[in-house]
């Protein structure tokens, strides 16, 4: 798949979480094999870029090409702006958010509620598209409610205004994450449009991604929360679509060297004390489907250092490596 000079091989894209996907978590995704990975929204209002949240989340050094960023917000001309500034930081991508149901985005009509305005649609593609020499791209939802599902005509909007590609979650936004996905909106989206379609929503397996691909005839899939906790995905993805063969999991000691290097990225990217914070939720994510899950989350959210945060960590992947070889030898 093409976005304006990008290749995005393979086609296999990190979704933009709030909180999930900072500088640390994008690079990793990339080299366990996304073909792209999002940022972040990042506000529109440009009285916020110089905190320190903004500045990490248009920090995008060393990232491998091509950078997305997402931004969001309701005014065009000031994501015009912010496309302009964040252009000029290093993002080879422009993402416009449309698509996230969060309550306290929503509330100012921002991420989905804009569908419910598809006039204001249309000036902020214009807007944010003519201020930018790089590729524009937007992610939407089926619609605002089950009784309106518009992303067809968002997505003509889309077209017509020179986005370049199209990511469309398969659930409306009163629905938010409840419920299943469906992809027959997204089907018929793709069958309509000439640029590049991206389906999301509910793709956490290699077989899941094939189906949904062979569905809706889009031309990428986009894994969001199966992400969190199984980075390796992407490749166990890719692998799948290129061979039709899955990729044996990862071992304990791959998941301790993975989760071990992701860790030391969080403590030196946020700092020690908002790096141990924001790596526990990571490490729940790691260890969710083991039997002694719960017990691992009581011990590491004691870590208040990141040494004891890695010391834990360590232990207990070397624990699980220890037991499995025992079963492998009985």
């Amino acid at each position: 798949m093409r976005i304006g000079p990008h290749t995005i091989e393979p086609a296999v894209i990190l979704a933009p979480m709030a909180g999930v996907t900072d500088k640390p978590f994008r690079l990793l995704c990339k080299q366990l094999g996304a073909g792209l990975a999002v940022s972040e929204m990042t506000t529109s209002d440009s009285r916020f870029w110089n905190t320190t949240k903004s500045l990490r989340r248009m920090d995008h050094a060393g990232e491998p090409d091509p950078v997305s960023v997402q931004i969001a917000g309701t005014v065009p001309e000031q994501l015009a702006e912010a496309a302009r500034h964040n252009a000029g930081q290093g993002a080879q991508l422009i993402d416009i958010n449309m698509g996230c149901p969060a309550k306290k985005v929503c509330s100012t009509w921002a991420g989905s509620a804009l569908m419910r305005d598809e006039a204001l649609v249309a000036r902020i593609l214009a807007a944010v598209v003519a201020s930018v020499d790089v590729p524009v791209t937007l992610k939407i939802r089926t619609g605002w409610a089950a009784g309106q599902r518009n992303a067809l005509a968002i997505a003509r909007i889309a077209e017509d205004s020179g986005i370049a590609a199209l990511a469309i979650h398969g659930r409306t936004r009163d629905q938010h994450y409840a419920g299943e996905a469906e992809y027959d909106t997204i089907a018929e989206v793709k069958s309509r449009l000439r640029i590049p379609v991206i389906a999301n929503g509910d793709i956490d397996s290699p077989e899941r991604a094939l189906a949904v691909l062979r569905h809706t005839g889009a031309d990428a899939v986009m894994i969001g929360r199966a992400a969190q906790g199984r980075p390796w995905i992407f490749r166990e993805i890719a692998h799948f679509l290129a061979t039709g063969e899955r990729l044996p999991p990862p071992s304990p000691a791959e998941v301790r060297d993975i989760l071990i290097g992701h860790l030391q990225a969080l403590h030196e990217f946020h700092g020690e004390p908002a790096g141990v914070r924001i790596a526990r939720k990571h490490l729940g994510w790691y260890a969710k489907d083991r039997p002694e899950n719960a017990a691992f989350r009581a011990v590491v959210n004691r870590a208040e250092t990141a040494r004891a945060q890695l010391d834990l960590t360590r232990d207990y992947f070397d624990a699980l490596s220890a037991g499995e070889a025992l079963r492998t030898a009985a």
